[in-house]
């Protein structure tokens, strides 16, 4: 098996250092280099050929994301963002992910090991070898079209990882005000959801919020799982929060959202996105099970096709589409018997 070759960019010696010693240690990947700038890491990438960048946000003589867009445009290739723990850092990894960075990680804060905060760091460089990465094109913005009924008492569940911020961008962006209660686990560090909430809100017609504990579930309204320390579940018609383990590896897990909507009892839909690994496969097939209508994302339109592929290949979904589809098929699903909806 061919290692993953990859070139650290940082202007940092010490966090360059860091990366690629942390990088090193896992025998399927191979640093072939590290560049201090953009400048220099221009120059690397035509000689070293690498299958993946690591790209810090703050740089001298051109920013991150302004390297990642011309990287995009020209020759695009797989990159994981490095960022700071500021907001700052936060609000540019997000519009880098949006640009088409595959994955992003974070900085160790002050104190913090390097191979702590750098814990999935090659587990994101190998995933993000295997992404398909297009060049950088505008995002297709929808709109949500006339009258929209949706059925207060349907819940639609949305899984997602690598890829999944785009894809929830394009989706969310055609819902409308009155779009039905809408739960969501992507798998992101804990220092993004927040800000990607919010991002999401200015993007959709619909309230987009962080997820809270006890939270009551209404039409118009979003949620998507805080990373981190806790797993989003629905119980009774509200969110709650749960302390346990990781599942499939991730706290949130889609599996843990999924299998907690199909014990509810009431219409419900579930859609499966882009994604690395399984998580959401099992959950789905509880979903549809219990008479969910249930959707995932085709394998051309996926960054990486593991999640939808997993629950296809189980049985879980009714109808893969690709991504610029499924927002009027999800709404359209949800909405109440006999009204139609339609998104331009």
């Amino acid at each position: 098996m061919n290692k993953v070759k990859v070139l650290v960019v940082d202007d940092s010696a010490t966090m360059r250092s860091l990366i690629a010693a942390v990088l090193r240690r896992d025998p399927e990947i191979e640093v072939v280099g590290t560049a201090e700038d953009p400048l220099d890491a221009r120059t690397k990438i035509k000689e070293l050929n690498p299958d993946v960048l690591t790209l810090d946000v703050e740089m001298p003589n051109m920013n991150g994301l302004d390297f990642l867009e011309k990287i995009m445009r020209l020759r695009p290739m797989p990159v994981v963002m490095v960022s700071t723990l500021t907001q700052a850092g936060t609000d540019v990894t997000l519009a880098a992910m949006e640009i088409g960075a595959v994955d992003a990680v974070s900085k160790p804060a002050v104190g913090v090991p390097a191979s702590e905060a750098f814990a999935d760091l090659a587990y994101k460089v190998k995933s993000a070898a295997r992404a398909r990465v297009r060049p950088l094109e505008p995002r297709q913005v929808q709109s949500h079209q006339g009258t929209y009924h949706a059925d207060p008492s349907h819940i639609l569940a949305i899984g997602s990882s690598t890829g999944g911020v785009e894809a929830l961008l394009t989706i969310l962006s055609a819902f409308p005000a009155n779009c039905p209660a809408t739960v969501i686990t992507q798998h992101m560090p804990a220092t993004f959801t927040r800000s990607f909430a919010q991002r999401l809100d200015k993007t959709s017609g619909a309230q987009v919020s962080e997820a809270v504990d006890g939270a009551v579930l209404q039409p118009g309204h979003i949620y998507l799982a805080p990373g981190g320390a806790y797993h989003l579940t629905v119980v009774g018609g509200r969110c709650r929060l749960v302390a346990a383990d990781p599942v499939n590896g991730h706290r949130p897990s889609v599996d843990v959202l999924f299998e907690s909507v199909a014990r509810l009892g009431r219409p419900m839909t579930g859609v499966i996105l882009t994604g690395m690994g399984k998580d959401g496969a099992r959950g789905l097939l509880a979903m549809r099970q219990a008479g969910a209508q249930t959707f995932g994302q085709d394998e051309a339109s996926c960054v990486v096709y593991g999640m939808p592929k997993a629950a296809y290949e189980m049985g879980a979904v009714q109808r893969q589409m690709p991504l610029t589809r499924l927002a009027p098929a999800i709404l359209e699903s949800c909405a109440v018997k006999g009204a139609k909806s339609s998104v331009a």
